[in-house]
């Protein structure tokens, strides 16, 4: 069986969450939403973009949710990657009490992505003491600011432990990446000794970690931002790390090895702009 047809049905990430994105051969990024189910109920999590919406919405319905069902929209920041589908989620929900949360900051942002007359869906988790019940299962917020947005944040699901970290901890899948992408990602062994990014002992085509460093140099604005995310996440001490790009990792002692190397990473955004006296030398 070829990964077209491995990623062409939703997958059970943990008990009621399930991936429904849509793996495309070669792509950039691999971008992954998220279904959260309960008692009847059910919360999305990066709905993702508009061109992703239909098999987005088929992996949903293939996991037995009816759309009316989905009581809430998460969007932890807002790109179009994550958003560009709202105005279509909205309207196959047909939801009048459905709930659309962003941080406060992004509120505004996200009235872009859908009709004025439903812009009052979208609430700041800030208003909901930063957690949301529903079906008797409660998903907590956490502030990450600058991780990669200015109200960046992730979520935690208090039942099962995962998190769901939005770009953090996310990779790229382009060139020969993009032939090796898995859904879920566990190191290899030769990874916690490894010394050499450029020289993978595991026989990896692309270093799985080298990619993972890289994607955060490029995507996230600076290392202070980047470490503060990480002392959250530390903090939370998750059973599984649900990215928005990459890869899921659910080994406990390979998402310890990744919080310490993203939190001593350096040249971080604009950290690796050099100054204006170290060009002139």
């Amino acid at each position: 069986m070829n990964k077209n047809q491995f990623y062409d049905r939703p997958i059970s990430v943990s008990d009621g969450v399930f991936w429904t994105g849509a793996y495309e051969s070669g792509a950039a990024l691999q971008c992954n939403p998220y279904i959260v189910t309960a008692s009847g109920q059910a919360v999305l999590i990066d709905g993702g973009s508009r061109s992703d919406f239909a098999a987005v919405m088929m992996k949903i319905l293939q996991a037995e949710v009816d759309p009316k069902q989905i009581v809430a929209l998460i969007y932890q920041h807002a790109d179009p990657d994550l958003c560009g589908s709202l105005s279509n989620i909205v309207d196959i929900c047909q939801n009048d009490s459905l709930k659309v949360f962003s941080n406060k900051g992004d509120t505004e942002f996200l009235k872009y992505y859908i009709h004025r007359e439903r812009a009052h869906l979208i609430e700041s988790i800030d208003t909901h003491d930063f957690q949301y019940t529903f079906g008797g299962r409660t998903l907590q917020f956490h502030s990450t600011p600058y991780a990669h947005s200015s109200g960046g944040y992730i979520t935690h699901d208090l039942q099962t432990g995962t998190l769901f970290t939005s770009d953090l901890f996310g990779s790229f899948s382009f060139g020969a990446f993009s032939q090796e992408w898995e859904l879920f990602l566990e190191l290899p062994e030769a990874c916690f000794s490894c010394t050499d990014y450029q020289d993978c002992k595991a026989g990896k085509l692309i270093c799985p970690v080298l990619n993972i460093l890289n994607f955060h140099k490029k995507v996230m604005p600076c290392g202070r931002a980047l470490k503060n995310a990480m002392s959250v996440v530390r903090r939370l001490s998750p059973k599984m790390i649900a990215p928005q790009h990459g890869s899921i990792i659910a080994h406990q002692r390979d998402i310890v090895f990744l919080i310490d190397r993203l939190e001593r990473l350096e040249n971080v955004g604009v950290d690796g702009i050099p100054m204006c006296n170290e060009v002139d030398e």
